[in-house]
């Protein structure tokens, strides 16, 4: 994926594939997004490409299709953008709207980072790598996000909720994506720094 011609509409970004979903609401009147949170996500786990991502976020999903299901069963979630594994990029919610992807959360003195971020699912299982190609997309979602949006953090789930999520767990590579975006160690968690990095603030 590069830059291209793209353009936002509403909080909708033109180069992702648009899949709206019913779990969204407003953003409290006060809110800056300026958080990003990256997710993993894979149903049934460790299973790739089929629709059942898009399912469970269009509330779709065959509950009695997989044994795994009756641990979700009636969840009603969202995140903002979706890649998969082949770079592909889906968009569920307007970045304009809160998506319901963090959960009980806290971050940077913030409870309920639903209210102030913006969500983007990696199809990939928590403890794996991830493709190149995702990285690819990843980094120009973030680029596109960071010239659009006041964000000034990137987290992963295990940051914003550590003890309750895992994900995008030890496969995911920081490093590769601080390089990628050239931002400084302060858009990240302190465990997430190398110390080595030197680059501009965006």
């Amino acid at each position: 994926m590069n830059l291209g011609v793209s353009h936002w509409q509403d909080g909708w970004w033109s180069r992702a594939l648009r899949i709206d979903s019913p779990n969204f609401g407003e953003r409290p009147s006060h809110a800056q997004i300026d958080l990003l949170v990256i997710h993993s996500i894979s149903l049934p786990p460790g299973v790739y490409g089929g629709p059942e991502i898009e399912a469970l976020f269009t509330n779709q999903l065959d509950w009695d299709a997989h044994p795994y299901f009756a641990q979700i069963r009636d969840m009603q979630v969202s995140s903002h953008f979706v890649v998969r594994r082949d770079g592909q990029l889906l968009q569920f919610v307007s970045c304009d709207k809160r998506a319901w992807h963090a959960g009980r959360s806290h971050y940077r003195g913030r409870d309920n980072c639903n209210d102030d971020s913006i969500g983007i699912e990696l199809e990939g299982l928590e403890g794996e790598t991830f493709e190149a190609a995702q990285y690819n997309a990843l980094s120009v979602l973030c680029k596109m996000l960071l010239n659009n949006y006041p964000i000034a953090h990137i987290a992963g789930h295990e940051d914003i909720a550590p003890g309750r999520k895992c994900d995008p767990g030890a496969g995911f590579d920081w490093q590769l994506l601080q390089h990628k975006l050239e931002l400084s160690n302060s858009f990240f968690p302190s465990a997430r720094c190398d110390g080595k990095i030197i680059k501009k603030n965006m």
